[in-house]
């Protein structure tokens, strides 16, 4: 039934409406003045207990008058207080008005434990006005129970999903995080929230194909996401729990449904912010056998083939052969190095080029190529040594041995090229010249000129002789420098790390100008690593967090310079759940690696 209001009683509300917010307005600019005793300061949370992953709002309340500096919260540990606005409220009780002025905080905890906010204080007018302590508790999200799964009644879950749970120390293996949603649910975020991985390297994360499966009463759409995992100690591990923070839209239990939507298609959704968790897995990680490990491994674990090219065959001391070595197969292809030759004696090495081809999107499946200059020392060289390559095979749980036969050379000494035959055709003269016994005078003397000074007195020409010195000096000086370059692998490392960082730094611009924090912070832990590799002496893919306990606290590097490390693989860690940072954030971050890069460079370890 319709109200019908005629245009007179519409005026006439209209006119007492005015006046009214009028008569508020008016109050409440005045309230300040005629009401600054009355003012009020209050700090609240809607929530003090949430699960990890949610987030509460901090509101500050002044009522009866404005602040003259909004109050910043203090700084709390494992916690993070952004601002996110303002909400403005007029309130009317016996025919009294007041006004009050919120200014909101989104609180979100980063690791779940007891938090206290402190008091905070504001200048109102005259007064200095100041709240009360606020406390919030941060739980520990927990995985659903199997009955709660198997009956299908989660309108989201995750699972953690493994291979196998017992792995050997350098496997890499893929994992598998996987998403459920219900097919009525509008999964609109996911945000990871923590991934404990102490023990492990976790690698990148790529999202697979979709698809549908049916648990209990219910049909979900499964979002896999895959992960690369490799043990860095040995021991039982635990991998997780995984949580998250997810948006999911529902069916509103309030929503109606009109003549234009009987089927409530158009609207009618509501948001809802849920934290999730998976169960943790254990893991138990073996160490390889060392008493059956061939004298030549050098740490390669997974399941390989190998081949070999080498050319020319046919040629001088010291002339160069390319050496082709390809391993093929599945594991941890970056970290695959070539182990030492110690049948190559005879000959002059230097130091490989590699790339690496996969076939997968995680990268473990795929060829690693070295290409290595060799030159032989020696005419006595008749072959170029067989090539052995040793890994563990983690299925078979044994090691393997890979054989390349020799490749005969025919090698022989430097600088012995035959002298050209020359025939002689003309050795016999039918008709010879006849013999002259008298020259005849010359009848012309030709053009009289004057005889300059001699070339030796001559500045340029004595320059010139300067030439062929200087440009033998120098090669002198690069044959030495090449030569020490050769024979000091650690100076080489230094110099390649060197180049790698500067590159590096150059990408991290880039990157943080583009706001890709994946790859800026994957190019902050590589540097890392090379860095740090060089330093201590060992493989830059062994380097992990767990360095700062086991090499540089022991060897008493500087506490600050430690700190900053572990920040910054903290910050690397991070980065694979958090949300994208700003342009100016990660340039902040290039500068903190610079400085922490520069300190690294120069200790002394």
């Amino acid at each position: 039934m319709y109200q019908v209001i005629s245009c007179t009683e519409q005026l006439t509300r209209r006119s007492k409406l005015c006046r009214l917010w009028l008569a508020a307005l008016v109050l409440l600019t005045l309230a300040p003045l005629s009401r600054a005793q009355a003012a009020t300061f209050t700090a609240s949370l809607d929530r003090d207990t949430i699960t990890l992953g949610e987030s509460a709002t901090l509101s500050l309340s002044f009522e009866g008058g404005t602040p003259k500096n909004v109050p910043s919260p203090a700084e709390v540990p494992n916690l993070q207080i952004s601002y996110s606005g303002t909400a403005q409220s007029i309130t009317t009780v016996n025919g009294q008005f007041s006004a009050t002025v919120s200014y909101n905080f989104t609180v979100t905890p980063r690791q779940p434990g007891d938090y206290t906010i402190p008091a905070l204080s504001a200048e109102v007018g005259t007064e200095k006005l100041t709240s009360s302590p606020l406390t919030l508790k941060a739980l520990k999200p927990s995985a659903p129970t199997p009955d709660a799964v198997n009956s299908g009644s989660q309108i989201v879950f995750l699972k953690l999903v493994l291979p196998r749970k017992e792995l050997f120390v350098g496997e890499t293996v893929a994992g598998q995080l996987q998403i459920y949603v219900q097919n009525r649910i509008g999964l609109s975020g996911l945000q990871l929230t923590g991934f404990p991985s102490e023990g492990f390297n976790v690698g990148k994360m790529i999202e697979g194909q979709r698809h549908q499966t049916q648990v209990g009463n219910s049909v979900y759409t499964v979002i896999p996401v895959s992960f690369t995992l490799k043990p860095v100690k040995a021991g039982a591990l635990t991998l997780g729990p995984v949580t998250a923070n997810a948006t999911v839209e529902v069916p509103s239990p309030n929503r109606r449904r009109d003549m234009f939507d009987p089927f409530g298609v158009f609207g009618g959704n509501e948001q809802k912010q849920m934290a999730l968790a998976t169960d943790p897995v254990a893991v138990q990680c073996l160490q390889l056998p060392r008493e059956t490990a061939p004298a030549n491994f050098n740490g390669a674990v997974g399941n390989y083939t190998m081949t070999m090219t080498a050319g020319p065959t046919n040629v001088a001391t010291g002339d160069p052969i390319t050496v082709k070595i390809q391993i093929a197969g599945r594991g941890s292809l970056d970290s695959l190095t070539l182990p030492e030759q110690p049948a190559w004696h005879d000959f002059k090495t230097y130091p490989p080029t590699t790339k690496v081809e996969t076939v997968d999107a995680l990268g473990l499946q795929g060829t690693k190529t070295f290409e290595q200059i060799v030159t032989p020392q020696s005419a006595d060289v008749k072959a170029l040594p067989a090539v052995s390559f040793s890994f563990f095979d983690p299925e078979q749980k044994v090691y393997r041995t890979l054989n390349q036969p020799a490749v005969a050379l025919v090698v022989r000494p430097g600088g012995a090229i035959p002298a050209p035959t020359v025939l002689n055709a003309g050795s016999r003269q039918d008709n010879p010249a006849p013999t002259l016994d008298i020259v005849p005078i010359k009848q012309r003397l030709g053009t009289l000129a004057q005889i300059g000074p001699p070339l030796i007195e001559q500045p340029w020409f004595l320059g010139l002789q300067a030439v062929p010195v200087a440009a033998f000096l120098a090669v002198v000086v690069w044959r030495r420098r090449a030569e020490n370059l050769a024979n000091n692998p650690r100076l080489r490392r230094q110099r390649q790390v060197a180049q790698v960082i500067r590159a590096g730094l150059e990408d991290l611009r880039k990157f943080a100008a583009a706001n890709d924090s994946d790859q800026f912070f994957a190019t902050v832990f590589r540097l890392l690593q090379e860095q740090l590799g060089e330093r201590l002496d060992l493989p830059a893919s062994a380097i992990t967090e767990s360095v700062i306990d086991d090499y540089l606290r022991p060897r008493k590097v500087p506490e600050n310079l430690v700190a900053s490390v572990q920040e910054l693989f903290q910050a690397c860690n991070l980065a694979r759940y958090a949300p994208v940072r700003t342009s100016q954030e990660l340039a902040a971050v290039i500068t903190n690696l610079q400085t922490v890069l520069h300190q690294l460079e120069a200790l002394k370890l």
